[in-house]
Parts: C-alpha cells; structure tokens; sequence
C-alpha cells in the first residue's frame, strides 16, 4: 500500500520512527495530544509497513466512524474500501480492507471468538488516557493473547496524556516498551472563568457563557455539555440565535447528524457536544470553547442497586483537553464555567472505570476467556473484588455461569450479543414470551434510554415504531436476527433462565402479548416496584430500594411497576425513576420467580411479638397471615431482639433484684474479675446466657415482664467467690444499735444512711470489698432528716458533732445528745433507750 501525500500534521515527522520501533520491539506507546493526527495517520503508515491487516481499536462507535471517514478521503476512498470500519449494527468493510476502525468492545468480542486475531499484524489501541472498561479490558485480554498465541502480533497504544509509565510497563517484557512522544502544535489559549450565578441551572449558565464566546469572536464555538439531554435543554434556550446554527454531537445521534457537526458549514456553528469531542474527533472552524466543567460517567451503587450514568466534575487532564481544542487553527479563547480558585482542587486525571462502574458485563468476559476472577492477567488496574463479585452474583442468577464461575452455554450466547448480560437476558427469555421483534425492539430502547422522550416505556415504544430511528431500527433488526431461530441449523431461540418462572406463558405462542414491562422486568427483576401506600408516588422496589415517581409520568395510577431506569440525585434518600411501563403482580411473579419466598417471620414490631407467614418477592411483602405456633428458636430470637430494644426495664425489677445488681455492679468496680459487669450494654449483650430460660419459655411480651430479673441476675455470680457476696458487698450492715441497715450501692462509694444515735460508740466503721472502699455514713435526725455526710467517723466526733448535737438538741430535747458519743449506748428512740456504758 502507497501512502499518499499526508497533511502536514506534527506526527507525520515521526512516522518512519514509530513504524520502525513497533518492527523492532514489537510493542511501544505513542503519546501525543490532540490534534496531531496520531489516529489518522499513524493506521495508514503501519499499513504500509506492513502486509498483514491494522486494527485501530476506538473508545466510542462516533470516533471509529470518524476515523475511518478521514483515512479513507485522505486516500481518495470511499469508507469500505482499503479503510473500512465495524461498530455494532453496522459495519463498512471489503475484501481488500487493509485498515479496519472498530469499538474496543468489538474488537473484545472478536478476540473471544478468535484469540489468535489471524491476518492482522497490529493493533492499535487509541486514546487509551480515557480508561475506558472495555479498553482496559481489551488490552489485558490482547496482552495475554499475545504473550500465548501470537507473540509476532504488534500493539501500538496511544495516549493524549503523558501518563504512559504506567502502560509502557505493561506492554513490555523483559524491560518496558518504548515511549514515543509527539509534542502538539498548538497555538495560545486565552482563559476566562464564568462561575454560575445565584440559582442558575447548568444549561442557563452555558447558554449565557456562550453567548459570552460568540461576542468575543467571529468563529465557531465549541460546547462541552456532560449529556444528551443537558445538550437539548441548551440548544432550546440559544434557538433564537441569528447566523448561527446550533449543532448537537452526542454518541446517540444519527450518522448523518454526527457527520453535519463534524465539516464546517456556511455559517457560523456552536457545537454541542459530549465529551466525544475531546480528543478523537476533530471539529472544524472552533477558535471558542465553553467548557461546562461537567462529565458523564459509568457508577453503580451496590447498595442500592442502582446503576448508570453520574455526573461529575472533569479532571484536570481532561479541563486541559477540551480548552485545547480552541488552539487548534489558531489563537483561541476557553471559558471555564466554575470559579478559578476551583480549579486546583480538580483530581488530576479522570477516575477509570473499572474501579466504579457495574463489572457485570466485564465478569462475562473473563468468564468466555477462561479466568474466572482475572487472575493472571496484566490490568492497568485490576477489577475490584467487591465489584467483580457482585457481577458474578448477577450471572449466576442469569444462569450464564456455574456454581464454579465458569461460562455456561447460555452464557457465551449472551455474550455475543454485544450487550449487557440483563439485556441479553431480557432478550433471550422475552423472546419466547412476545417473539423476537416485540423482544428486540424493547430491548434497543432500553439499550438506548435516551430515545425515550418520558418515563412511560410503553408510550415510548409506540413513538418509536410510528417513527423509527434509523438508529433504532437497525439496532432491533439486528437483535431479532440474532434471536430468530434458524429453521436450517436449529441455532437461535432462547430457553428461561434458572429462576426466571415460565409458568404463566407456557401455554402461549411467541408473538402473542406485545408486553415491554415483561422485558424491563426479565432484564431488572429486583426494580419490580410496588407503590408504597395509596395515592403516594413512592415505589418500594424488590431490591430495597425506595424510589419516586416524577409528576407528569403519565404512570401516576399503577400499583405495579417495572422499572428499566432509576437513578439517585446526590441529597436526596429516595431514588429517582426515570423509565418505567405498568405491571401487576402476576407479570412480577412471572419475571422474578427466583426473588419469591415464603417465610415464617418472627420479630419485634411495636412494643410486641409478631408472629406471621409471609410471602416475599425480595423486600415487597406479597401476602400475610398470623402464625399460631411459630418455631420457639424463632419466638426466643425475637423476644432478645424486643428487649434489646426496648430496655432491661422490659424485665421484673424488685428491690432485691436493683439491689443484687448494684452490689455485683460494685464489686466489679472494686474488685474486678470475677465479678461480672452488670451494665445495661453488656447484660443485654449477654441475656442468651443469664436470661436463657425466661427466653426459651416467653411466647409474648407479657411473659417478658413478668420474668424476676433477680432470680436470672444470680446465674452471673461466679463461682466458688458467690459464697462471700454477703461477705464482700452484704446487702444490710449491723450498726451498733443492733438495726440491720440496707446499703445503698447506687453511689460511690455505697452509701450508709442511718440515725446518728445508733452509731454512737462507733469510732470505726468497716469496710467493703476485703478492706478496699469505705462506707460514706449519712448520719440522719430522728425524723430521717440528714445533719451530717462523712467518710471519717473519728474525725466527725471530734470536729462536726459539736455543732450538729447544738442543732439537735433544740429540735429534738426528748433524745439523748452527750458531748461525748461513747459514753452512750447505741440505742434507738428517744433518751430513755439510752445507758451509759458500764
């Protein structure tokens, strides 16, 4: 193959170069950033050092087409000829291809069917900076394709970013692979920052700031928006624009939409665009950038198993990107839509995918190449084991692999359809249920959300079949291809999945019922949502989750729903939903058989026992009645979770049951081991084991509270040291009147609160816990009244009797009060009681 006379772009000096290390190594990085013609250019040089084929692997479907319309017009061809391409749905390609652009997961999928990619002699993965989940995946599969089976096969990976230490490690060998490096040619860049305004919704401030960029020049001005529909509502608000159309770029447009936003026009354009446009796509004329700061990304959150596209802020690498878009053809002004102290608190390059997307699909893959968890593979990162787990669940339920991991038949057909394993799922189990159109062409809309002008799926379809897509249709007629039996080979139809019940459709034909809300419900059963209380728009869905219903959905009257699309807006506790079609309970039971269950459910509900048999379909209770004689294992498990919860006060306390307790709970304290800890967290903690009987024998509440918490507080005393509780904390203390006074135990230390008169003789009192803590006398009147607190009796006759006996002897002139308390008895009642010590 002849190059022709190439446009003088900064690669172009560098080509003899990259051609010859890639023959010499075999494996090398290009780093160079937009703009320099690195994904035109360089396929054409290796095809011409080369005879075998050039696989150029791209990101997005967009770009491949792109890439293979510029290298073909730059050869004088028409896409299909020596330049072809291949994306889902749609492929150029001819017998004398030489260069073929295809999508990262395309080039996946052939890899899977043939690992040794026979005829082609380079790979070139482009703009690997964007981190991608399949262009990971697809370099840690060709990686381990290479070192196996085709050690001559040679990868060219190419990088807009200079971060390629990284990746230089993983395509070398024995020491890492050349890094070639391109420096761009760019012209100066202008900055202003345009933070938004009070209240001003993303799309008005773009609108505004773009308005800004049309005023300060007299060229084409490009927009980064995160989404198709942030791109919509903007558009609407610069329709009245005078000279200037108004142009989308998105991933979801028809070709012929995409091709008008990638030439120049006659008049003045501002483009619209994703993040497609940051560095595999070249749009002409712009000398403006308005960036909104804002990017769509792949997150799935395990816990409320919702996946999707979030919206975060760009990084700085990917900032630099897009702002150098306007320095392609010469000075160029980029306007930054935060405030410039923001900037520097921009993560540096953008989060890959595989560490937060959904790792199903890609679980799917490992599981077609044989490893199972991705052991053994070089990964630029590897997939978390959470994630990956959490795939492989899915597919186990999906029954696309075994008990083991390993890939089942079902499972490869799933993967060659090029979707996500519930879609493929959905499609091959609703197949047999409405026939492979009806299956197909929900399926392309759910594949497609964005083709969905609302939230009504069902009304959705209809628009769609009234006015097709081609998009859309080529995508349904692909997919009802694929699973529309061959009568010659018996190959196609599809079988249920484990789990996913037939029952109800066994005795019809394909092709009988036109049911999208079966389709949503087969490719996501735990998003089967009831409506939580009548009237109300919030939905409890079979996974847990709660979800709302937006005003205006046109579904607002549904008990049932199968919902396709829900996602969660950040602050908010309810997910959002998003697509959805009417379902009932029968189409709930049909699609999710496998989350049904009927159970005997014994718990704690309102201060009570509940005991019933419930039937489930994950968290949405189906049906419930009472069960008269629940398992006791299940009734004692409740009856701990109900005092738990509501206190130990749930139990009999007596005097002598606070009394025990506070008397172990002080000789822990004083003495420690081995006197139990009695306090509130550790008894309940503990009741199995002091409150096991009374457990075992409640069936109710009542019996709870009638349960003598002191008889099942003795089961803590240890043994043999139980024998000297009386001993070490006695519950009465002899004074020496002879009266037997209860010690209060409650406070520290214990408490002795006693009539001064009975004490009198009493220079030392004794102590508690062998001698450890002292007793604190509250000495009282006779009427109970306290005169006097002290922990050193001897130091209290000496120094506060005095004044305390003047005090009592003018309250109380019946009793005795000597100057000296020794030479009196210890008596009760009044003086008469008293006598002189002989």
């Amino acid at each position: 193959m002849m190059l022709p006379d190439l446009p003088d772009l900064p690669v172009r000096a560098v080509l003899d170069e990259i051609t010859g290390t890639l023959a010499d190594r075999g494996t090398a990085v290009l780093v160079a950033p937009p703009g320099t013609g690195k994904t035109t250019l360089v396929p054409l040089a290796l095809a011409a050092a080369t005879a075998g084929r050039v696989v150029v692997a791209e990101p997005r479907r967009l770009a491949a087409r792109a890439a293979a319309a510029r290298m073909a017009a730059l050869l004088g061809e028409q896409v299909g000829g020596t330049v072809g391409y291949s994306v889902r749905g749609d492929r150029k390609v001819g017998s004398g291809t030489r260069i073929e652009v295809v999508t990262s997961g395309l080039l996946v999928r052939r890899l899977q069917n043939d690992p040794e990619l026979a005829g082609v002699d380079v790979v070139v993965l482009d703009e690997c900076h964007e981190r991608h989940l399949d262009a990971d995946l697809l370099l840690a599969l060709l990686l381990d394709a290479r070192a196996g089976l085709r050690p001559d096969l040679r990868v060219l990976a190419t990088s807009a970013t200079v971060a390629a230490e990284r990746l230089s490690v993983l395509l070398g060998e024995s020491e890492p692979a050349p890094v070639l490096q391109v420096l761009g040619r760019a012209y100066p860049v202008r900055f202003d920052y345009v933070p938004s305004l009070p209240r001003e919704r993303i799309e008005q401030q773009v609108a505004r700031v773009t308005r800004m960029a049309l005023a300060d020049t007299a060229d084409d001005v490009l927009v980064f928006l995160p989404g198709a529909g942030e791109i919509r509502r903007t558009a609407e608000l610069l329709s009245g624009l005078r000279d200037v159309d108004v142009l989308p770029l998105h991933g979801r447009l028809a070709a012929a939409a995409q091709d008008t936003a990638l030439r120049a026009g006659p008049r003045r354009r501002v483009v619209l665009s994703t993040a497609v446009a940051e560095s595999s796509l070249t749009v002409p004329g712009v000398r403006a950038v308005v960036d909104s700061g804002l990017a769509r990304v792949p997150r799935i959150d395990h816990r409320r198993g919702l996946s999707g596209l979030a919206t975060v802020r760009v990084s700085a690498a990917v900032a630099e990107q897009r702002a150098g878009r306007a320095g392609r053809e010469g000075p160029g002004h980029a306007y930054r839509c935060w405030p410039e102290f923001e900037h520097a608190t921009l993560p540096a390059y953008p989060e890959p995918e595989i560490r937060t997307a959904d790792l199903t699909r890609l679980a799917l893959e490992l599981a077609c190449w044989g490893t199972v968890d991705g052991q053994g593979l070089a990964w630029w990162d590897p997939p978390p084991a959470g994630g990956l787990a959490a795939g492989r669940a899915v597919l186990r339920a999906l029954d696309a692999v075994d008990d083991q991991g390993a890939v089942t038949d079902r499972g490869r057909r799933m993967a060659a359809f090029g979707l996500h394993p519930r879609l493929a799922r959905a499609l091959l189990d609703g197949a047999a249920e409405l026939g492979p159109r009806a299956a197909a062409e929900a399926i392309a809309l759910l594949d497609d959300d964005t083709l969905a002008p609302g939230i009504d799926l069902v009304a959705a379809l209809r628009t769609l079949r009234s006015q097709p897509p081609t998009r859309w249709q080529r995508e349904a007629q692909r997919l009802a291809k694929l699973i529309t039996p061959n009568p010659s080979t018996g190959q196609g139809g599809s079988r249920p999945a484990r789990g996913g019940s037939r029952a109800a459709g066994q005795d019809r034909k394909p092709g009988d019922r036109d049911d999208p809300a079966l389709i949503a419900a087969l490719a996501y059963p735990e998003r089967l949502a009831r409506r939580r209380a009548t009237g109300s728009s919030s939905y409890l869905m079979a996974g847990g989750t709660a979800v709302t219903l937006p005003p205006g959905s046109g579904l607002g009257d549904a008990e049932w729903l199968a919902v396709a699309v829900a996602g969660r807006d950040p602050g908010q506790s309810e997910g959002r939903i998003r697509l959805a079609a009417k379902a009932d309970e029968q189409l709930a039971r049909e699609a999710a058989a496998n989350l049904l269950e009927t159970v005997d459910e014994v718990d704690w509900r309102d201060g009570d026992l509940v005991a019933r048999r419930v039937e489930r379909l994950g968290a949405i209770v189906l049906s419930e009645r009472p069960l008269r004689d629940p398992d006791p294992a299940l009734v004692s498990a409740a009856l701990l979770r109900g005092l738990r919860d509501a206190g130990l006060n749930l139990l009999r306390w007596d005097d002598d049951a606070r009394s025990l307790r506070q008397r172990l709970d002080f000789l822990h304290r004083a003495i420690g081991e081995p006197w139990p800890a009695v306090d509130d967290d550790t008894l309940l903690a503990t009741a199995e084991t002091w409150l096991g009987p009374e457990l075992s024998a409640a069936r109710r509440r009542t019996d709870l509270q009638r349960a003598a918490a002191g008889t099942a507080l003795r089961r803590l005393l240890p043994w043999p040291e139980a024998a000297r509780l009386d001993e070490l904390a006695p519950e009465r203390l002899e004074v020496p009147s002879g009266s037997h006074i209860r010690l209060d135990y409650s406070s520290d230390p214990p408490v002795l609160a006693v009539k001064v008169q009975e004490i009198f003789g009493w220079i030392d009192p004794p102590r508690l816990a062998a001698g450890r803590i002292p007793i604190l006398l509250h000495l009282l009147s006779p009427a109970q009244r306290p005169v006097a607190v002290t922990a050193d009796l001897a130091s209290f006759w000496r120094t506060g009797w005095p004044q305390v006996r003047a005090d009592l002897r003018g309250r109380y002139p019946k009793h005795a009060w000597p100057e000296d308390p020794t030479t009196i008895t210890a008596h009760r009642g009044t003086a008469r009681n008293a006598k002189r010590p002989t």
